[in-house]
């Protein structure tokens, strides 16, 4: 943690569905300026932990504060603290990205508009209805939205997925960014370059435990592959960064 109040903090965090375990229980904070990738494979944790931090599921163990907030008791004063980009955004299709943002803003109260179809790199398209952008445009309009209202938690889920090389610098840039300024930035992605591109910090999924807590730049040269696959051979436990 770079400084200040953990952004997230999980204490004794777990979830079951039934007999099977989704999320061991589980200890974690990021603090403010913290940028870290979330990597696992399929299936390991990673959605559920990522649903139980934006009040989109209970944890069946466990305390859960988001920007300060406890989500199970205040879930809707959570989400007010958190930028949010599901694996699969549902976005206004006949409003332009323009429109949308600005409704967004008009939701939370106050936001940057241009800044936030910078990062998107939307600008020359801004005022094209949604239905007819590309998935790798509807993606960047979700994460302007997730952005405009500058919030003190971002978590995104698959946010860089099919962004084309250009655009996806972009963002990893400005997110990076948005970290050095003091944001907490918890992103999932199975884009290991990206993680080695921008993480201050990598945290590996496996199995509803957290098998790998580290600093990529601590790791050395493709430090964060080599850490996937030896964590997928052995399953073993790393130390923390």
């Amino acid at each position: 943690m770079i400084g200040g109040a953990p952004g997230i903090s999980l204490r004794g965090v777990s979830r079951s569905y039934g007999r099977t375990v989704a999320l061991h229980p589980l200890d974690l904070e990021v603090g403010p300026g913290e940028l870290v990738g979330l990597i696992g494979p399929n299936g390991a944790g990673k959605t559920t932990l990522l649903r139980i931090l934006t009040a989109q599921l209970l944890p069946s163990a466990g305390s859960v504060r988001v920007g300060g907030v406890d989500v199970v008791a205040d879930p809707g004063a959570a989400r007010a603290r958190i930028g949010i980009v599901p694996e699969e955004p549902s976005l206004y299709d006949y409003l332009s990205a323009r429109e949308m943002l600005q409704y967004v803003i008009a939701l939370r109260g106050g936001g940057d508009l241009e800044a936030a179809l910078d990062l998107a790199g939307l600008g020359a398209d801004a005022d094209r209805l949604i239905h007819e952008y590309s998935q790798g445009m509807r993606r960047r309009a979700a994460l302007a939205a997730a952005v405009v209202s500058d919030p003190p938690v971002l978590i995104l889920d698959e946010a860089l997925n099919g962004l084309d090389p250009e655009n996806a610098m972009r963002v990893e840039v400005k997110l990076a960014a948005r970290a050095a300024a003091g944001t907490t930035i918890l992103f999932s992605t199975h884009l290991l370059d990206s993680v080695e591109r921008v993480a201050t910090r990598v945290l590996m999924v496996r199995g509803g435990r957290v098998v790998a807590d580290a600093r990529p730049k601590e790791l050395g040269p493709d430090g964060v592959r080599m850490l996937f696959r030896d964590r997928m051979i052995d399953g073993g436990e790393a130390p923390a960064g």
